[in-house]
């Protein structure tokens, strides 16, 4: 696998455990979520590396667009967290933190033990 690739990917692997290290201590609670502005940012902001990581895996090798589930939907999220920050809602990342980004890690991990 490309160097950069696999790079990449570790990205997108510390984009998610660092989300997931949000919640470390305390279950999942959207009413929490929603009202701390600094949790919001910091979600938001692993959600863009993770876009963006995607979009240059994507970019620079098109066949791990089949091999990462809903890739370009993930790019476009990236695209409207940073260009639509206004339209984003509390709701619509949180179902990406609740049924989505579980689903990502498994592939990234399996994509980085196969290289």
């Amino acid at each position: 696998m490309d160097e950069r690739i696999l790079k990449w990917l570790f990205d997108v692997k510390m984009a998610i455990e660092e989300i997931d290290s949000y919640f470390s201590d305390e279950v999942k609670d959207f009413l929490k979520y929603r009202n701390n502005l600094m949790l919001k940012r910091a979600v938001e902001r692993d959600l863009e590396i993770i876009g963006e990581a995607i979009n240059r895996i994507i970019t620079r090798d098109q066949n791990f667009e089949i091999k990462i589930t809903n890739a370009k939907a993930i790019i476009s999220f990236r695209n409207q967290v940073i260009h639509a920050y206004d339209n984003i809602s509390d709701e619509n990342i949180w179902s990406i933190l609740i049924n989505h980004l579980p689903k990502l890690k498994v592939e990234i991990d399996n994509l980085i033990d196969n290289k």
